[in-house]
């Protein structure tokens, strides 16, 4: 005679009045996370882009234009390293649109969608999972900064929010790119179009020389920049600046991508997918 073990019912999440387990979209979505964390892991080439461009971006600019535009390199790093910090997440989140196109034209999420799991899991929680693209991408960049001689200006608490607060704007930014995924055909056209939706956004701003130095015309462009908020306000954490209003400033337009971009985005997945 066999016997079943079972799992108790005390342990189990509590039931809805439909028999079903409460919050599946999230529990799925946590799950398929892990997945795709996994997955990044076990192939670690995934991240030479993340950790090779934070350095070759320091070096390249600090010591190309630190002595012209700062009088030292020195001075210069402390004004970049925070804007730069903001530029090479926002890059990184391409990767997440290109990624899904590219599993939607093998044919993963048709496996996904035979399997018993809310629909929009599969999506959710390929994104939340190359959220480990903004870690390392922020991790290598602090790292080599300290290495060539960037100090934090305030607090190390302050510092940690800037990360967060990088980490959680580029998040909202990444379902421009996940939409952008879902309306193109090829993985190529996706880092086309965010690359040059990029551009101007983060190179549009005073990430390499002050705004006051710009011509009017690009001046009126990196007043009204989202990315440009995201920069003062990761700059006012990390080292010195106003912190309040472009903290708020950034939050709000992270808000409002998100609201747009995000719904947009689940239905474009689930017409394709």
């Amino acid at each position: 005679m066999t016997s079943t073990l079972t799992v108790p019912e005390r342990t189990r999440p509590p039931r809805r009045a439909d028999g079903r387990r409460p919050f599946p979209l999230a529990r799925h979505s946590v799950a398929l996370a892990r997945r795709s964390l996994t997955k990044t892991l076990r192939t670690p080439e995934q991240l030479l882009d993340v950790t090779m461009q934070p350095v070759l971006f320091i070096v390249m600019f600090v010591y190309l234009l630190g002595g012209a535009v700062a009088g030292s390199t020195h001075a210069y790093l402390q004004f970049l390293l925070p804007g730069l910090m903001v530029m090479n997440v926002l890059f990184a989140s391409v990767q997440t649109g290109i990624n899904l196109n590219d599993d939607i034209k093998k044919g993963v999420f048709d496996r996904f969608r035979s399997m018993p799991i809310a629909r929009s899991a599969p999506l959710i929680g390929s994104v939340l999972g190359d959220v480990i693209r903004f870690v390392v991408t922020i991790v290598v960049q602090l790292g080599f900064g300290y290495a060539v001689g960037f100090r934090i200006g305030t607090d190390p608490l302050s510092a940690l929010a800037a990360c967060l607060l990088v980490m959680a704007f580029a998040f909202c930014l990444s379902w421009v790119f996940v939409l952008i995924g879902m309306l193109v055909r090829e993985p190529g056209a996706v880092q086309g179009i965010g690359f040059m939706a990029l551009f101007p956004l983060t190179f549009g701003t005073n990430v390499l020389v002050p705004a006051d130095t710009l011509p009017g015309w690009l001046h009126a462009w990196v007043d009204v920049n989202p990315v440009t908020q995201a920069m003062e306000a990761s700059r006012g954490l990390m080292v010195e600046g106003p912190v309040a209003a472009p903290v708020l400033a950034t939050a709000l337009w992270g808000a409002g991508i998100l609201a747009v971009a995000f719904p947009l985005a689940v239905r474009a997945y689930r017409r394709r997918a």
